[in-house]
């Protein structure tokens, strides 16, 4: 009978588990304890895959960079079949019992790669692979004001008043500007709800 102090298999798994996540911790404690904690503008500034942040964040976005990475993640994922397969392949024992299993597995497995690169093949011919980048551009408009227009409103000098806010329980809706109190016009829509029978 088997020696019950010997770890079985799951608690080999169970203690490189336990290693890893022990490791990964640690090396997190020590970047955070270690590293510098200089902040400059670049190091706060927005990382975008390596490229830097030119123009307005209001700009559309290709979704072709989604359907790339879903198309990565499915032929990846699928690939990660190759490997127990080829695990079991591998094994003489099984030849050696039978011959049929080699050409067995190998069909098998040259239909699951067909099916593979005709999906390839598919989303090639769809284009979901073109890497395409929009190009930013600013509209431009036509304007025909002349840009004297623009040099007087700008060198003109304008005067300023205070504009305060009162928010008290005694006056509401009011607007004080210089010593003068102007009401402010109330909405001109009331949202109306019908009261359940």
């Amino acid at each position: 009978m088997d020696d019950p102090a010997q770890l079985s298999e799951y608690g080999k798994i169970l203690i490189i588990l336990l290693i890893g996540a022990l490791l990964v911790c640690a090396t997190i404690f020590l970047a955070r304890l270690i590293a510098p904690k200089k902040n400059n503008p670049i190091k706060s500034g927005t990382y975008e895959c390596g490229e830097e942040p030119i123009g307005s964040s209001w700009v559309q976005f290709n979704p072709r960079f989604y359907v790339i990475a879903l198309v990565f993640l499915l032929f990846d994922v699928e690939l990660i079949f190759i490997f127990p397969w080829a695990t079991i392949f591998g094994q003489s024992e099984y030849i050696a019992a039978d011959e049929r299993w080699g050409w067995f597995t190998m069909i098998e497995m040259a239909m699951f790669i067909g099916v593979l690169i005709l999906g390839l093949v598919f989303v090639w011919k769809r284009g979901d692979l073109e890497w395409v980048k929009p190009k930013v551009s600013l509209p431009k408009v036509p304007v025909y004001i002349p840009d004297s227009a623009y040099a007087n409103l700008n060198n003109k000098t304008y005067q300023l008043r205070d504009h305060i806010v009162v928010a008290d329980e005694t006056v509401v809706g009011e607007v004080v500007m210089a010593n003068e109190v102007v009401s402010v016009p109330k909405p001109a829509f009331k949202p109306r709800f019908k009261k359940p029978e």
